[in-house]
């Protein structure tokens, strides 16, 4: 059996790159944050799951929407804001908060996070991490 920081590592790189084709597709392009951006959000979200296994699946996508949503938020204060990247910009959208969130794309992480979770119970089973 792998180390924790090792499998923490392939999980963060598996939903790193995953995220990335993901943004490729939805956008056509991406940025080393969202890749970044993204594992963090995998590795979060599968060491939640892992624990929570039980839980009901609306339940699951509530918690992965506020955890991929948060993570944008932050990722979006540094990147766009501080840094000045402007990565990305959800003004134009309804419900937005200072362009880095909005409604939209918080539901849409729920929606994802059903995927990601089926994804999650299949590592934990046959990888075992």
């Amino acid at each position: 059996m792998m180390n924790k920081l090792g499998c923490n590592i392939r999980l963060f790189s598996f939903g790193g790159i995953a995220y990335g084709i993901i943004e490729l597709l939805w956008r056509r392009y991406t940025h080393w944050s969202m890749v970044v951006t993204g594992g963090t959000c995998f590795t979060v979200l599968y060491n939640i799951f892992k624990c929570m296994n039980k839980i009901k699946m609306w339940k699951k996508c509530i918690i992965g929407s506020t955890v991929i949503t948060s993570a944008e938020l932050v990722a979006g204060y540094a990147v766009n804001i501080k840094a000045g990247l402007n990565v990305w910009d959800y003004s134009d959208k309804p419900l937005n908060f200072k362009g880095q969130i909005c409604l939209y794309y918080s539901i849409l992480w729920a929606l994802l996070t059903i995927p990601a979770s089926f994804i999650c119970g299949l590592i934990k089973s046959k990888l075992h991490y």
